[in-house]
């Protein structure tokens, strides 16, 4: 399979690394939010979070907090964000998480949805428990 995420995590292609361990590579997006804007790779083809072994997920989460706190410390943003997106809306077809700095009046913004959920938040609560209770037998 041809997977630009790989050949990026796997140093195949010349980009900007920024850290790297044994199961990701981070590196700074070619169209960032905010100067410092970095993904995180997996070294491991994936597409989702829950495709992921152990080992990996708890290197992601190493990755987005070293990388977090470099981005304070060089940009003293108002704050950070860290998103990733999965299904359809991962453009790349391979796991990334992008941690990027933020500023009060820098643009980005959630844009709340125009299909809210009408189900009151309690039978909410008990599809999501029971669907939890099935995945976790």
């Amino acid at each position: 399979m041809n997977c630009l995420g790989c050949e990026l995590a796997n140093q195949l292609l010349e980009t900007n690394v920024v850290f790297e361990d044994d199961y990701v590579t981070c590196i700074l997006d070619i169209e960032p939010l905010n100067e410092g804007h970095t993904l995180i790779l997996t070294k491991k083809h994936y597409r989702d979070l829950e495709e992921m072994d152990e080992s990996t997920t708890r290197s992601v989460m190493k990755a987005s907090i070293i990388i977090s706190k470099s981005l304070k410390g060089i940009y003293k943003p108002d704050g950070i964000s860290i998103m990733q997106n999965g299904g359809i809306f991962n453009d790349l077809e391979h796991y990334h998480m992008h941690v990027f700095p933020r500023y009060k009046e820098d643009g980005f913004g959630w844009v709340e949805p125009h299909n809210i959920s009408q189900n009151p938040l309690d039978q909410v609560k008990t599809k999501i428990i029971e669907e939890l209770r099935s995945i976790c037998k």
